[in-house]
């Protein structure tokens, strides 16, 4: 290895090189099984059952998690990877502070995803969902439920995700059933329950009603219409035209003389019409036409003469879709008072059964001049609004007419349109709106009601899971009230108490706390009950005469113990009398709704964290996707607070939603997507680990090839700082280890100061959950502190000092907290790889897991040391840059040899090298360093020095190391003491006793 001549010895043998046979690549697909395999043999419940059993046996504080249950249907997807590995972090990061960490995985069973399933595959065997017994469709549903709570279990599990997976809790368990028709029971006998009709989203396909977590808004183009309503009649003493003096003779509209024009993009709304909307701060006026536009392809609806009332706001945009050239405001109007007639009263005449009846005008908040005509069509049975206006106005419940049957048609008792579809529910149009609109609009055209129609684009409700249109529809439902003192709540009303549960509770990020309590304090009351055949039922019966639910002690002990046995089958299985007891079964109706499937998950707390000695509510935390704001966290929190007072949790913690590269949502039709199933097969779910470690998850995330490359990177540099740890401590016992702090050297007291830091750090981010705050500065600790620095520096007294040096020693010392250290910190994130590192090292003693993040001394902190190489490595920096250029002309080769001086006209620069080995820091032969005035700094520097252009206090004069020395054929370096020890003439004196120190073991071997 000399320069010109071989050495009489191979010094090769002698170097005391890293040795570990942790291999450089990962092979993670096919590891991962191989530990994952290995983490089930610890307990009858796998790794997890054995760490919790170590952290009770430690008597470690509880800490628990409860899962917010994905749904039994289909394959899981990335966002099902993100949700439960973030868990998982949380678990294991739990554990590792020293916590007994409660998680038991759910699913959430019920509800129409599955049913729709269902309903397919027996339309695929030619049998409709009607045809099928009741019975045999929910085994179905069950059967298919199960068998993806399994699948969907083995693929969490290959995610690495710790958990009670032995105890796994599920809504269509009998158990889970019965608790939730217990919780039912709780609202139900406080008094908060009612059944009320009211206009609620209705799916015709699915024949249900659907809340608002089950609605998403899709642009749809509709048809618009402007119809006029004949002004029928006034009341005299409300009715008047604003500007008249006191005295005047009021001027007043003969019958029939004038319309008032409304605008609607649901045509078919129109036979359930009762009032026209105005509203109190818009001004109106009556219009009078005179002339129409000329020249046109079709003969317009209105005509000279035509007296039409609109806002005067919207006159010009009447004008307009109406053709209307020219009209003049002949009054102002005040529509308080104000009578019309049905615009379809010529054809069904009678007031009772037909379109006779008055269409009074009605005041309402919700109307503004920003669109249409000023005045909203009021149809009470299928708008939310409209019912409000109804009621408000003094008009019962019964008066609400029923048009609309729950397959999207009209019912037979309405003229003129019976039977008509307004959704299509069957075939390749099913989803889409029927012929309604049309036939209503033609009928409009044959009444001469009919101003204009036009279209519209606008979002349009549909629902999330069928993808087909709802509409509104007036129907019996069950509600509990969100503005109902109760007793149980110390007087207060659900929505109140559920705004302090939210005050009392910690959010992550905190804006969830501000959607969340919008959501709440302006929500409608809880609509629980849903007409479908798979789910929880409203196990409860009805008195039929009073319509009052019976709410017997007896008999609801009665329906739990059943429930329990058989499941909530046997509520639509079993005879009434089962349940009733004394009770006459003719007297009551047995209610057939099943709950709401928010409601269902709602109850989770109660029947998997109440009454277990393991486990406490409320949870120390729920995390899901930002959408259960208005899902599960919501539905949890009215359950919990309705019938406990509380919220069910301490904490939330919500993550965004995951995009393609280009900050796309994923879509199978755009090709787009990124299946984790893939990414374990070919990368490994470690690689699935560090993306959702080092995303910011608070925020919608992305993820694609490109990204996962940069991850596998980021990977690597991981795995080769954990590879060369383990080579490097291969062989260091206790006997070894450097005990006394005094006598580290500066270099190891930075490293153990960086590592006192990085313990508060991590510690920190771990209890607030930022996995990226944890990841981050390990791998830059990784990369810059540990390879560019303290692995860079010290290689050379790993590999060439005698193992007794105390600079060696200490090394390995630190190195060895290092390896401590980092694999405990990193194990929640990248559990795989440190697992294996950490048993390649000490394969008998246990899972890397078991292990708690161990105490730093606080003696390490170290600010000091952490200035002064900081100082350091600003010269480094510049050194480096210099030797660089000097290699790049080709004056040098390798930077040992180089022989360097250093000039420095910053004391405080000069200063940090006291103590500091320069050319072992500098990776060179021989390094001088000299303190320069800072006055005279310029002049001082020799000729030939050189600085960057950066930092021009530090000069560097490069100059051959051979022209001073003998390069040493152990160690490389050129130096002048090399030859000096007549035992090895062609080695440094530090290298010769390294030598002689070995040669004497192979000895006595």
């Amino acid at each position: 290895m000399a320069d010109d001549a071989t050495p009489a010895r191979d010094y090769r043998e002698t170097v005391f090189l890293p040795d570990t046979s942790f291999p450089m690549r990962g092979g993670l697909p096919k590891k991962e099984p191989e530990i994952l395999e290995g983490w089930a043999a610890l307990s009858d419940k796998g790794l997890y059952g054995a760490v919790r059993a170590k952290r009770q046996a430690d008597g470690a504080p509880l800490f628990v998690l409860h899962d917010g249950p994905p749904y039994a249907n289909g394959a899981i997807h990335i966002g099902h990877a993100l949700n439960k590995t973030l868990k998982d972090f949380v678990v294991r990061s739990r554990f590792a502070l020293g916590y007994d960490v409660d998680y038991v995985p759910g699913w959430d069973c019920h509800g129409l995803p599955i049913e729709w399933k269902i309903e397919e595959e027996f339309r695929a065997k030619g049998r409709r969902k009607d045809e099928v017994p009741a019975a045999e469709f929910r085994e179905r549903c069950r059967e298919y439920a199960a068998g993806w709570i399994e699948a969907q279990k083995v693929e969490f599990q290959r995610l690495g995700v710790l958990g009670d997976w032995w105890n796994r809790y599920a809504t269509m368990d009998y158990t889970s059933e019965a608790t939730i028709v217990a919780e039912f029971h709780r609202f139900a006998t406080s008094g908060q329950l009612y059944r009320g009709s009211k206009p609620v989203m209705w799916s015709p396909v699915e024949r249900t009603a659907l809340a608002d977590a089950e609605i998403e808004y899709h642009d749809h183009t509709s048809p618009t219409v402007w119809v006029k309503f004949p002004v029928k009649a006034y009341d005299e003493d409300r009715y008047a035209l604003s500007g008249a003096e006191a005295g005047d003779n009021v001027f007043r509209l003969p019958p029939n003389d004038a319309s008032v024009v409304i605008w609607t993009t649901t045509p078919w709304t129109l036979p359930a019409n009762r009032a026209i909307s105005f509203g109190p701060k818009v001004e109106y006026g009556l219009y009078e036409v005179e002339e129409m536009e000329a020249d046109l392809a079709f003969a317009p609806w209105a005509a000279p003469g035509d007296r039409l009332i609109v806002a005067d706001k919207l006159a010009d945009d009447v004008a307009k879709a109406a053709k209307i050239a020219k009209w003049r405001r002949a009054e102002p109007v005040d529509p308080t008072g104000l009578v019309c007639a049905h615009p379809l009263a010529q054809f069904a005449p009678d007031p009772v059964g037909g379109y006779g009846y008055d269409v009074p005008l009605l005041p309402g908040e919700h109307v503004t001049d920003d669109a249409g005509t000023g005045f909203v069509h009021t149809a009470p049975g299928h708008g939310a609004d409209d019912y409000l206006v109804w009621l408000k106005s003094g008009h019962s419940l019964d008066s609400i007419p029923d048009t609309v049957d729950p397959d999207g048609a009209y019912f037979p008792s309405v003229p003129l349109f019976a039977g008509l579809k307004v959704i299509e529910t069957e075939g390749k149009k099913a989803g889409k709106f029927g012929p309604a609109n049309g036939a209503v609009m033609d009928k409009l055209i044959e009444a001469g009601a009919l101003l204009a129609r036009g279209r519209v684009e606008h979002s349009y409700p549909h629902s999330w899971r069928s993808k087909a249109q709802v509409i509104f529809r007036n129907t019996p439902q069950w509600f509990i009230r969100m503005d109902h003192a109760v007793d149980q709540l110390g007087g207060k009303t659900l929505r109140e108490t559920a705004v302090q549960a939210i005050a009392d509770t910690a959010f992550h990020p905190e804006a969830g706390r501000n959607r969340i309590g919008a959501m709440v304090e302006t929500r409608p009351d809880w609509l629980v009950s849903r007409q479908r055949a798979w789910g929880t039922p409203l196990a409860m019966f009805v008195d039929k005469e009073t319509g009052v639910p019976l709410m017997d002690p007896d008999v609801n002990a009665r329906i739990l113990a059943i429930i329990r046995e058989g499941g909530s089958d046997a509520w639509f299985e079993r005879p009434d009398a089962d349940f009733l007891g004394n009770h006459d079964p003719a007297r009551y109706e047995k209610v057939v709704d099943i709950l709401d499937v928010w409601f269902d998950s709602g109850c989770t707390h109660a029947f998997t964290l109440e009454g277990r000695d393991d486990s406490r509510t409320p949870a120390d935390l729920y995390l899901e996707g930002s959408d259960q704001h208005r899902g599960w966290f919501q539905s949890s929190l009215l359950e919990s607070c309705g019938t406990r007072g509380h919220a069910p949790y301490k904490a939330v913690l919500t993550h965004g939603f995951t995009q393609d590269e280009n900050g796309e949502k994923m879509s199978k039709s755009k090709g787009n997507t990124v299946e984790p199933q893939t990414i374990t097969k070919e990368s490994g779910a470690e690689i699935l680990r560090l993306w959702a470690a080092m995303v910011d998850y608070s925020e919608d995330q992305r993820i694609g090839k490109t990204i996962l490359a940069t991850t596998t990177d980021a990977y690597r540099k991981l795995r080769n700082t954990t590879r060369y740890l383990l080579g490097a401590l291969a062989g260091f016992d206790e006997a070894e280890r450097v005990t006394d702090y005094a006598d580290f050297p500066p270099l190891e007291k930075y490293i153990l100061h960086r590592l006192w830091e990085l313990d508060g750090q991590v510690r920190a981010a771990y209890e607030a959950f930022r996995f990226s705050d944890v990841i981050r500065p390990l791998i830059d600790f990784c990369q810059g502190d540990l390879s560019s620095l303290f692995f860079d520096i010290r290689k050379d007294s790993l590999y060439c000092d005698v193992p007794t040096a105390l600079r060696r020693r200490a090394y390995r010392t630190v190195l060895d907290y290092v390896f401590e250290r980092l694999t405990v910190w990193l194990s929640p994130l990248t559990s795989f790889t440190m697992e294996e590192a950490w048993t390649t090292r000490f394969p008998d003693a246990g899972s890397n897991v078991l292990r708690v993040i161990p105490e730093t001394p606080a003696d390490w902190e170290n600010p000091a040391e952490q200035l002064r190489w900081d100082r350091v490595q600003e010269v480094r920096r510049v050194v480096n840059g210099i030797l660089e250029e000097e290699r790049r002309d080709k004056k040098i080769g390798s930077s040992l040899e180089a022989s360097i001086e250093i000039f420095i006209a910053d004391p405080e620069l000069f200063e940090a090298f006291s103590g500091v080995e320069a050319a072992e820091t500098f990776i060179t032969s021989i390094a001088v360093i000299t303190p320069v005035k800072h006055t005279d700094f310029k002049a001082a520097f020799p000729e030939g020095a050189r600085t960057l252009p950066d930092q021009k206090l530090v000069g560097v004069l490069v100059k051959l190391a051979s022209d001073e020395g003998a390069k040493c054929a152990r160690s490389w370096r050129i130096l002048p003491e090399v030859g000096s020890d007549p035992r090895y003439p062609e080695l440094s004196l530090r290298d010769a006793e390294a030598v002689a120190w070995w040669d004497e073991r192979q000895t006595t071997a």
